[in-house]
This record gives C-alpha cells, sequence and structure tokens, in this order.
C-alpha cells in the first residue's frame, strides 16, 4: 500500500507558501510588488499623500522590523524582513505565523491522520517556516534587483551632473526615473535631504540598512566629495564603471559555480527526498527499526549530518570577491 502523506505534507507547505503571499497581496495590493513601472513612493504621491506624509510612512516600514529584534520569535527574521522591506508590521507578521499555523493544522487534521502531538509540532513548523522561507525569498529578489539597478542609477546621476543639475535634483531624477525596489529608495534619500538631512549621512544609512557594498561605495564617493572636493561626475563614473565590473565578476562567479551549487543541492536534499520516496513506496518500511531504542538517537545523529553537510556544500561553493 502506498502512503500519500509525505507528498500531502509538502502539497500543505506548498499551500502555506501561496496563503502567505495571497494574504500579503491582498492587503497591500500591487503597489507593494516590484515589477511596476511606476514606484511605490509615486504611486503613493499620485494618491494624494504630502511628501511628508509618504517619507514618515515609508520609513516607518523600512525601520519597523530592526526595532523590533527584542522580540523572541522575531529576532530570527528581523534582519531579513528588513532587507526584503516588508509592509507587514512584527506583530502582524508573528500574528500571520498562528494564523498559518492555524491553517496547516487544519489541513492536516483533514488530510491525515497523525496524532495531534505530531500536528501541532508540524503545524507550528510549517508556519513559521513558511513565512520565514517567503520572506527570505523576497529579500534576495530584492537584494538582486537592487544591485542590477544600480549601475544604470548612477550613471543617470552622472548625466544629470554633466548637464549642470545639483547632486540633490540628481538624486530626485532618479527617484522619478527608476522603478522600485530601488526608486523609492532613492525617493527617500530626496525627501530627507530635502527637509536637512546631510545627503552624504543619508545614502550611508541607506547602505548599512540595505547591507549593500556597492551602495557603501556610492556614499564613501559622495562625502570624499563633500569634504574635499573634485568632479562628482567624474567620481561616479567611475564608481559606474566598477560597480559594472564587480556585477558582471559576480555573474561569472555564479555561472562557474553553477554545477558545483546544484551538485551540493542535490547531495544534501537525496536523503530527504529518499526517506521520503521509501515511506510512499512501502509504508511500514521502518517499523521493526522504530522499536529500537537507538532510534530516536540515531535520528538527532543522522539530523545533525545532514546539517553539517548542507553547511560544509554551502561553505564550499561560496566564493568570496
Amino acid at each position: 500500500m502506498i502512503s500519500a502523506e509525505p507528498l500531502i505534507y509538502i502539497l500543505i507547505f506548498i499551500a502555506v507558501l501561496a496563503l502567505v503571499q495571497g494574504a500579503y497581496l491582498v492587503i497591500f495590493g500591487k503597489s507593494i510588488s516590484m515589477d511596476g513601472k511606476v514606484n511605490r513612493r509615486l504611486d503613493m504621491l499620485e494618491k494624494g499623500g504630502s511628501r511628508e506624509q509618504v517619507l514618515e510612512q515609508l520609513r516607518k516600514e523600512m525601520t519597523q522590523h530592526m526595532r523590533s529584534q527584542s522580540i523572541p520569535i522575531y529576532s530570527m527574521l528581523a534582519n531579513k524582513a528588513q532587507m526584503a522591506n516588508i509592509a507587514f508590521t512584527p506583530m502582524q507578521i508573528i500574528l500571520l505565523m498562528f494564523v498559518v499555523s492555524a491553517a496547516a493544522f487544519g489541513m492536516l487534521t483533514i488530510l491525515t491522520a497523525v496524532s495531534l502531538p505530531i500536528r501541532i509540532l508540524v503545524s507550528v513548523l510549517m508556519g513559521v517556516g513558511g513565512v520565514y522561507v517567503w520572506i527570505n525569498s523576497k529579500a534576495n529578489k530584492r537584494m538582486a534587483m537592487i544591485g542590477e539597478q544600480l549601475p544604470e542609477a548612477v550613471e543617470l546621476m552622472v548625466r544629470s551632473l554633466r548637464v549642470g543639475h545639483p547632486f540633490s535634483n540628481a538624486i530626485a531624477i532618479v527617484a522619478r526615473e527608476v522603478p522600485d525596489p530601488l526608486g523609492t529608495e532613492m525617493g527617500m534619500v530626496s525627501d530627507e535631504a530635502a527637509y536637512g538631512r546631510d545627503m552624504g549621512e543619508t545614502l550611508k544609512a541607506m547602505a548599512e540598512r540595505l547591507d549593500n557594498q556597492d551602495l557603501r561605495f556610492l556614499a564613501v564617493a559622495v562625502n570624499i566629495q563633500q569634504t574635499s572636493g573634485g568632479n562628482l561626475a567624474e567620481i561616479l563614473d567611475g564608481l559606474a564603471k566598477v560597480i559594472r565590473a564587480r556585477f558582471r565578476l559576480f555573474r561569472r562567479v555564479k555561472a562557474i559555480t553553477a554545477e558545483a551549487k546544484w551538485s551540493g543541492n542535490l547531495l544534501s536534499a537525496f536523503p530527504i527526498l529518499a526517506l521520503i520516496g521509501i515511506n510512499v513506496v512501502q509504508p511500514n518500511y521502518f517499523d521493526e527499526v522504530m522499536e529500537s531504542p537507538l532510534f530516536i538517537p540515531a535520528c538527532f545523529v543522522i539530523a545533525a549530518f545532514l546539517v553539517l553537510n548542507i553547511i560544509v556544500m554551502r561553505s564550499l561553493v561560496n566564493i568570496k570577491v
């Protein structure tokens, strides 16, 4: 007899991810996505919000997660949520974990016959894990898009400076012309500078919040020009070339290590896939072994080796550039 329970667990986890993404889009709408031609800041301004109100709202969203690192459950998500710029508040994310866990518990109760303690444990793991996977994927996607947009944004600044615009106007032009996620970030820099904050300090704060090395280079270049003088257009032109060269190098390294990364992922996932396959084809395969007193300790040892395998495989293909 073939057991469908492992496949049901996978399908429920996929449903959990879809539920989280669906709730996010329903609450915040299409404007929160990163693929729009008009960035979110401009969209909020067009809907009637004043510049000060929009700045306050975006600043609150972009800093709320790091201020909530003291929350026990949330501390492991705060950095990724900050980089992903999740519009949910920390308490809403924790509430979402409970709601998704309850939904997973309901699906496990309807579709499986496992005991109550296991259903509770698995549903909590799915709720917390599903939200973490969702936030992590959005953070990685957002940071990758910022990295791709930054060279073009810097070159747009260079062209603006060369036709006579001051640097604050060059930032404002980038905020208008570049889509999200970088467009809204640069719009906040422009607004904060307009209200009196130092431009170099604002760029440095953005770079630290996003943990982006290329943005740190931009902030340092602006600070050096402010203190020592010089042709900022030429400085930024050189910076744009450096960023593009780094980007090409990252892509080349990624292409070279792609085979090794996929091999590592396959070797890491194979034991789990084999376990699922055995349980699907022969559900009673481990019944006799489970009666042994060494079964539980052996499971912990195997789990430790699997985690160590994933760490080693990732470190082997994590090339520092």
